[in-house]
């Protein structure tokens, strides 16, 4: 007998079963493959524009991605820095295979957590109760609640030209029996399709005729257990296609799987494949791509941006094409995915089932695309696993408190009709949500909820000091006027007519703590990233006060708590489509019923007024 039990081993359910067993339930992580675990089966990468947020929050929270990112980085870029902080994004290439190996030997080594491989075909239950789950040979393992993790496996076909592949992503066994029980049991089933292109043999290039792509000079951490980073980075490198390779692909775009008419599934607006791209931006003469190493010890270059599903031959001619490939070698071809997934608006903000009490979903089975976004929901999904057990409030997010609280609303309350991605975009406070305070924000919570370590928080409140102490500091230690008229002079900034505050000085777009450091004599050894925080807090000050009311009046709305048997469809004064919608939906307050599609402001002054005659 199992607490939880968390089918998958991808980066939903390798956080989900770390969460639960770290917070003390006896936990089970089956993989339909050993090998298969954390695996990095598109892009060998972590983070990006969104993603770095969410890698930044699940390290604050006690989750394991970053420290992992952070064992396994072969290269480091901050992404978005010609922009402003609210969008700066870390994004490391990652060595695939470390990856793996560091993901299966902790969870092999971690208390209270069993893995073991094997297929499950069905969920059980006693008396109507979720009751755990049967795998492939008979095998019955006993559960008090269950976590679906998925991934890209339920009853996958991957398609290479005209050829369909009954199997899962990278070769690996798919399964087909449990998708079956879930239509039985009420659930939406939405099939989605991605994809993935060739990689290629690094000696196989002529690198003279490609950009050089290489990774910062100073390294950002993940982590917030780390401070630094001594690594030798590995270089990328930056290419196009052009005209001749458009012409060759939509010469053969019919023997294309996305465009012969057998993939059914619906594709990553924001991934699109090669032959999307020459057909969605026929007036562009070239798209660029850039070459990521997937290891140490492989001579595997993974090819971004050319994802594809032409027939393999079609795939090496068109790479022949661009400069520098002329006599590439193909090692694996790029290929299609289709697959099952539920329709997440069937969850609660929880990520527990709205129809089967104590069944959690979490990543690429709720819709969502991309490991980072797949990590964050498996993490909350194994926090309330265990949470639900103990009679516990569910730990649900707020879309003020974190990209992940945006993540799992969108899904939830609007659905996905094509593979959610997250981006700084659909977040909107986004100058108050930024990677660099996301321990600032969520470490207490993660501590709160016990995944926070001793030695974390410990870490955690002398930086909180550090940072209280250099705030202070800034706003009563005043630089000499004749010190601060020349560096002030030499970028082109007004003087000014008396000594002058540090904090005053920040204030000033062109001025940073570098800029200062000259004369400003009275700094300690205070750590980057407490500089970096305190910058942009003094700089953007105005707009994170607006923010902060934005976020009180969303508020208001959020602590309006709708009960669940609640009657939609007998409340007059509702329109008919907001009265669907809302009994469809099922929101639990006010604020996610306002952001449900079809319901306008004046359903929600009607609705307000009706739940407070209720409450009186």
């Amino acid at each position: 007998m199992y607490d939880v039990i968390v089918i998958g081993a991808g980066h939903a359910g390798v956080e989900a079963g770390l969460a639960a067993a770290r917070l003390g339930s006896k936990t089970l992580v089956l993989t339909i493959s050993l090998d298969a675990i954390a695996m990095l089966a598109c892009n060998p990468s972590i983070g990006g524009t969104g993603k770095g947020h969410l890698v930044r929050e699940i390290d604050a929270l006690g989750g394991q991605m970053a420290l992992l990112a952070d064992s396994v980085t072969l290269q480091s870029k901050m992404l978005n820095k010609a922009k402003g902080p609210a969008v700066h994004s870390l994004r490391i290439q990652a060595d695939k295979y470390k990856y793996h190996d560091h993901t299966k030997q902790l969870l092999e080594t971690t208390p209270n957590l069993t893995l073991r491989q094997a297929e499950v075909e069905a969920l059980t239950f006693e008396d109507g109760v979720l009751s755990g789950v049967i795998a492939r040979g008979g095998l019955h393992f006993e559960g008090r609640s269950v976590v679906i993790a998925s991934g890209t496996y339920l009853r996958s076909k991957v398609f290479i030209g005209h050829e369909v592949i009954d199997i899962g992503p990278s070769g690996m066994k798919n399964t087909k029996k449990l998708s079956g029980q879930l239509e039985q049991l009420g659930f939406e089933i939405m099939r989605f399709k991605t994809g993935t292109p060739a990689r290629i043999h690094a000696d196989s290039l002529d690198y003279s005729k490609l950009t050089l792509h290489p990774g910062d000079d100073e390294i950002i951490p993940f982590s917030f257990m780390n401070d630094k980073l001594e690594i030798d980075q590995i270089d990328c490198y930056l290419g196009y296609s052009n005209p001749l390779t458009h012409q060759l692909i939509q010469a053969n775009i019919h023997d294309s799987a996305m465009y012969s008419g057998n993939i059914e599934g619906t594709g990553a607006r924001y991934c699109p494949s090669i032959e999307d791209k020459i057909t969605r931006f026929a007036d562009k003469n070239r798209h660029q791509f850039f070459l990521e190493p997937e290891g140490l010890k492989t001579k595997e270059l993974y090819v971004q941006g050319m994802s594809s599903s032409l027939p393999e031959s079609v795939q090496e001619a068109f790479l022949k094409t661009m400069d520098g490939m002329e006599h590439v070698q193909v090692l694996r071809p790029g290929y299609a995915i289709e697959y099952d997934c539920i329709n997440p608006n069937q969850l609660k903000l929880s990520l527990e089932s709205k129809l089967i009490d104590n069944l959690f979903f979490a990543g690429q089975v709720n819709g969502s695309s991309g490991y980072e976004e797949a990590a964050a929901q498996g993490l909350i999904a194994g926090i309330n696993a265990h949470r639900k057990l103990h009679d516990l409030e569910p730990l649900v997010l707020q879309r003020d408190q974190a990209y992940i609280g945006v993540l799992i609303d969108d899904l939830v309350t609007k659905g996905a009709d094509e593979p959610f991605r997250m981006m700084t975009s659909r977040c909107e406070y986004r100058l108050v949500l930024r990677q660099d305070n996301a321990d600032l924000r969520l470490t207490e919570i993660g501590r709160d909820i016990g995944l926070v370590s001793d030695d974390r928080y410990e870490r955690f409140r002398t930086k909180l000091a550090q940072r209280e102490a250099e705030l202070n500091r800034i706003e009563t230690t005043n630089l000499a006027m004749d010190k601060v008229n020349p560096l002030l002079e030499s970028i082109g900034e007004t003087p000014v007519n008396e000594n002058v505050s540090i904090k005053n000085m920040l204030k000033r777009s062109k001025v940073d703590y570098a800029l200062l450091e000259p004369i400003d004599v009275t700094r300690g050894d205070i750590p980057a990233e407490i500089l970096t925080g305190i910058e942009v807090e003094v700089k953007y000050k105005g707009y994170i006060d607006k923010q902060m009311k934005q976020i009180e009046r969303f508020q208001s709305l959020e602590s309006k708590v709708i009960p669940e048997d609640i009657d939609y469809l007998s409340i007059s004064g509702l329109r008919i489509e907001a009265r669907q919608k809302l009994a469809a939906r099922r929101p639990e307050n006010l604020g996610q019923a306002s952001r449900i599609s079809g319901v306008n402001p004046a359903d929600l002054s009607v609705l307000l007024i009706y739940l407070e005659s209720k409450r009186r």
